[in-house]
């Protein structure tokens, strides 16, 4: 099969599963519905089912596969940044700094909703950007920034942020519970408002990849080639690390940490579809919603108790980590 037929199956196949992966959402959870139900409220709504299937469960997957999408998309952009399958979303230190604001909400009690997030939510937005921020500043260096020095800069600055996250909830064993939802990721207070939030952006973000995607593909080659080539290495780089790094601080705002989408997600398609990235970044995005809707799933229907989302991402990524890093090596 030629490479249009593989990307051609490949689509068909990963919109099959999503569909599917919707359905299923619809209809598990604490409460038992079947297809009849769902048929029967969309031809004649009814308030309490209608809230179960539309409001509950149909806004916690769209916010699942919007996260997904944003987490795998921001890798894809990294992996190419750092032209390393190893690279992650919140290898720049995102993770960190957002964990680390919304434990700083929840342990000051800060509660002020602002565009559409919660407190511990909007400062963890604003700590994710605030630690890359710092990270890329940091990393400046005769007028550029070279990727080693922005590599090593965001792991030391994304220690430190765990370091104070450790510490303020050591000071305030209280709010540890609150926490845990930052730390390890859930969906379980999704809602239209979140997912109204995230969806812009993440459409904006990928329209921006999409537009800066040949010049991706030129730096694969090296930042002199690409420069010869005609392409602004400095602004595209930039450009590429301020998405990348909005959009995992959004997903985590809503979603808390949900780690390894961003990794596993684009080595597949990458393998599936190839290395170019006009073709990468949206089946990227596409796979990577589809995966975490999955994840929700079992998250959902494991046991008894519903687990963190984070813990089912990490089961798959770790592995998949510890292969990547015994080919590589």
């Amino acid at each position: 099969m030629n490479r249009r037929g593989g990307r051609a199956l490949f689509w068909t196949i990963t919109i099959v599963l999503g569909l599917a992966g919707f359905l299923l959402s619809l209809l598990v959870g604490p409460v038992r519905t079947t297809v009849g139900d769902l048929a029967r409220t969309i031809r004649d709504p009814e308030p309490v089912l209608s809230a179960i299937f539309f409001d509950l469960r149909l806004a916690r997957a769209v916010l699942a596969f919007l996260v997904g999408a944003a987490l795998a998309l921001s890798g894809a952009i990294l992996q190419g940044y750092f032209r390393n399958p190893m690279a992650d979303p919140f290898v720049v230190g995102v993770s960190s700094g957002a964990s680390l604001g919304a434990v700083l909400a929840t342990a000051a009690g800060f509660e002020a909703a602002a565009f559409g997030f919660s407190g511990p939510g909007l400062l963890a937005f604003l700590g994710g950007l605030g630690i890359v921020s710092i990270v890329y500043a940091l990393s400046l260096r005769r007028g550029g920034s070279r990727i080693e020095t922005l590599l090593l800069t965001g792991i030391a600055a994304g220690a430190l942020a765990s370091a104070l996250t450790s510490f303020f909830l050591f000071m305030r064993s209280d709010s540890y519970d609150q926490a845990v939802f930052w730390l390890l990721g859930s969906f379980q207070l999704a809602d239209w408002g979140q997912a109204a939030t995230l969806g812009p952006w993440l459409l904006l973000g990928l329209l921006g990849s999409l537009w800066l995607a040949r010049d991706m593909d030129l730096l694969a080659l090296g930042d002199e080639t690409a420069q010869a080539l005609g392409c602004p290495v400095r602004k595209v780089r930039m450009a590429f690390l301020a998405m990348s790094a909005l959009l995992a601080a959004l997903s985590v705002a809503v979603s808390g940490i949900i780690g390894f989408v961003g990794l596993v997600v684009p080595h597949w398609v990458r393998i599936l579809i190839g290395p170019s990235h006009r073709a990468l970044f949206p089946a990227s995005a596409l796979a990577g919603g589809v995966f975490l809707v999955y994840c929700d799933l079992v998250a959902r229907t494991l046991l008894p108790a519903e687990l963190p989302i984070g813990v089912i991402t990490a089961a798959v990524g770790a592995p998949f980590f510890l292969y990547l890093l015994h080919k590589k090596r």
